[in-house]
């Protein structure tokens, strides 16, 4: 600054002087906004909390006795995860949920240190760290607490198409466990989205700005305390449809894209399993492409075969696409990253290409349209140096034949 005043007239530094304190300026009110906004907020959630804190412990004694899941939380305890019922499965087949397929920010928590903030997020409010839930690795976000995905850039990373896609999980404490999720624009929160175990499913659009156009509020849907549910988020250049276990929750027309995103919690709120992906080309079309088609939409549960039941939408479309279409035959490849041994990888990508051939031929296909064939980690399509590179290669190819 010294240097620059030496060169400069006094009539030019003091003008420099003035735009440099303006900048400032402007950066500190935005900054002082923002964290005006996430106060404001918390002073509601807060007020929510002590007010609805006595009715709340009879929903939940009233929900632990229509649910035999549940059980008691906290970091290393195991928590009952949700039997993959044909009920939830059937939930899932109906739904019209399509998760997107190239990959943009995806975190397992697999390569975590415990007790350690998450290495693929940046914190805005509150704390986090790293527990385990029945064996499984996961973010627990203490308080009050926001947190958003580092990435590169930092905003303008979300498409005209994309899905979010997170595990949620609330503990059954005293006050009222919410999970949120903010899509940002211009420093401001403008469309918000909550989950709770007290109330359902709300959605608010503009609400941080001057010109608030107040909330709307969606259909009833119950989250049960102490288990894992899966909440899917898509936007399609204006549309939002937002699914909780495969059954659609919010259905808003017309929202802005937004440029970034938040997730945001209060206490006892654990989440794992997040994943961000550009939106979904239709299968045929994939197909006429290269004579395949990729699916990220097929899952399993960790180190088995067992097909998850959030599965069940992608299946069921292939299992429309191969009805309509009945001279189609594929090869159902199962592909690993190199995580582990070469060896397990082999079989296990074996025993999940054969439980999907099942699941297809279970939905009506005839068998001998189908083969299974396991390629473990042998045929990568991205770096397994990065946790992004590591979920492209965990996928499922339907190659024609």
């Amino acid at each position: 600054m010294l240097a620059l005043l030496m060169v400069c007239s006094a009539a030019e530094a003091q003008g420099v002087l003035n735009r440099i304190g303006k900048a400032a300026k402007n950066a500190a009110e935005k900054a002082a906004t923002r964290q005006a906004e996430r106060r404001v907020e918390q002073a509601v959630d807060k007020a929510i909390d002590k007010a609805f804190e006595g009715n709340d412990n009879d929903a939940n004694n009233q929900q632990q006795g229509n649910n035999t899941q549940n059980a008691n939380v906290s970091p290393g305890n195991a928590a009952a995860a949700p039997a993959a019922g044909q009920s939830l499965e059937m939930a899932y087949a109906k739904s019209d949920f399509v998760p997107g397929d190239e990959i943009i920010f995806d975190d397992d928590q697999a390569n975590e240190k415990l007790g350690e903030f998450p290495s693929q997020w940046d914190l805005d409010t509150g704390n986090a760290e790293i527990v385990t839930i029945d064996g499984v690795k996961c973010i627990n976000l203490i308080g009050y607490t926001t947190i958003m995905p580092l990435m590169n850039p930092p905003k303008d990373y979300l498409p005209d198409a994309y899905t979010i896609e997170w595990d949620y999980l609330a503990s059954d404490g005293k006050t009222i466990p919410a999970c949120d999720m903010d899509l940002g624009i211009d420093g401001y929160n403008f469309f918000h989205f909550r989950l709770t175990t007290h109330t359902d499913a709300r959605y608010y659009t503009q609400y941080t700005r001057p010109d608030d156009t107040g909330g709307s509020v969606s259909g009833n849907v119950k989250v049960t305390p102490n288990t894992w549910h899966r909440v899917s988020f898509s936007f399609n250049k204006r549309a939002v449809k937002i699914y909780v276990d495969g059954v659609r929750v919010v259905n808003a027309p017309n929202v802005k894209k937004g440029s970034n995103f938040y997730l945001f919690g209060r206490e006892g709120i654990y989440i794992k399993n997040i994943r961000v992906a550009k939106g979904a080309v239709p299968l045929y079309d994939r197909m006429l492409t290269d004579g395949k088609f990729i699916t990220y939409g097929i899952t399993f549960d960790v180190g088995k075969s067992t097909i998850k039941p959030e599965s069940m939408g992608e299946i069921n479309r292939i299992v429309t696409l191969m009805t309509e279409n009945p001279d189609l035959k594929f090869s159902v490849e199962g592909h690993t990253d190199s995580t582990g041994a070469a060896a397990s990888n082999q079989t296990l990508s074996e025993s999940r290409s054969q439980a999907v051939v099942d699941k297809l031929v279970e939905n009506g296909i005839v068998r001998d349209r189908l083969t299974a064939a396991g390629k473990g980690q042998t045929a990568p399509i991205a770096d397994n140096g990065s946790d992004e590179g590591r979920a492209k290669n965990r996928r499922v190819e339907f190659v024609k034949i």
